[in-house]
């Protein structure tokens, strides 16, 4: 007889659920893991799992009051990865679920991704490859990166670690954050800590870093992209909620953005009739910036040691 049931519906969790088996058989813990087509499930898909489980590993899933009304065995929700803004606090505290995730596993992987995305705009990388498989020899003048002025928007560990490549790549680095106590340090990693309008006012390159939040929503709308040099580059490795999407389209159609990289959209997958598929200049992503393989274990690692805490398991 199992001590307890989990769902597990973050799809990276899953790929390497069998690492983690044994511990789970150890405990008679029995691990519920549904098919997952797309990034999360709906909260009719949950709404339908949810009744009887003890805990959740969830990934974006939208554990929303309407959710959590139906899981009245459930308590805890370990969230797999660093951003919960699809979770209902409020309505999770009303029922006496707690709350875990796993913050500054990412912040390499997530980097990684950010400087890849930002070479491939400076120097067309993804565009001039289509044309090569396509059987073309193009030739598209770059840019180089150093002695651009690049802003990184938010402090944390993703934002850290984008801002000493971009120091790296020979880049004059600014930063910004919300909470001032975030930029500690910044100095001595050579960047310049800025209040928000100067970050916008001289980012030729500006990389979005932080999660979303209250505050955060639509925060680089058209004024925020106004500010922005001409020309200037944008990468967004965060959330896509950040971003007023039809503001950025404006932006680009307008030249104040010259191109952008998304790895993530304010509706995701990207719908076919998006006006950002217009723009051949920007690459875009499938929300996977945090996925490699040592990530993924070191997150998954950290969400099942919440998960069992929190149940009160070894």
């Amino acid at each position: 007889m199992s001590t307890a049931r989990v769902l597990v519906t973050c799809k990276q969790m899953q790929n390497v659920f069998e690492t983690f088996r044994p511990r789970f058989e150890a405990a008679q813990v029995e691990a519920i893991l549904p098919t997952v087509e797309r990034q999360q499930l709906s909260e009719d898909e949950l709404i339908a799992l949810i009744a009887d489980v003890d805990g959740i590993i969830a990934g974006d899933d939208p554990l929303t009051a309407r959710v959590l009304e139906h899981a009245g065995r459930m308590k805890t929700i370990a969230k797999w990865g660093v951003g919960t803004d699809a979770i209902d606090f409020d309505a999770a505290a009303a029922q006496g679920i707690t709350v875990t995730n796993t913050p500054g596993v990412f912040g390499e992987d997530v980097a990684d991704a950010a400087l890849g995305y930002l070479l491939s705009l400076t120097r067309h990388i993804a565009r001039i490859h289509m044309a090569v498989v396509a059987g073309d020899w193009l030739k598209i003048e770059g840019t180089r990166l150093a002695g651009k002025t690049a802003g990184v928007y938010g402090f944390g560990s993703i934002g850290k670690a984008t801002a000493r490549r971009l120091v790296a790549f020979g880049c004059d680095t600014l930063a910004y954050d919300a909470f001032p106590a975030a930029l500690e340090g910044a100095a001595e990693l050579g960047v310049a800590g800025v209040g928000l309008d100067e970050l916008l006012e001289r980012s030729e390159v500006l990389v979005l870093c932080a999660p979303l939040t209250p505050d955060t929503h639509h925060v680089i709308d058209a004024a925020a992209l106004a500010k922005l040099p001409d020309g200037a580059l944008f990468v967004n490795v965060s959330r896509g909620q950040l971003v007023d999407e039809p503001a950025l389209v404006a932006a680009l159609r307008s030249g104040r953005v010259a191109a952008a990289a998304l790895d993530v959209f304010e509706d995701e997958p990207l719908a076919p009739d998006n006006p950002l598929r217009d723009f051949e200049q920007c690459v875009f992503g499938s929300h996977n910036g945090s996925n490699t393989a040592e990530g993924v274990l070191q997150c998954s690692a950290q969400a099942v040691d919440n998960l069992f805490r929190e149940l009160g398991l070894p």
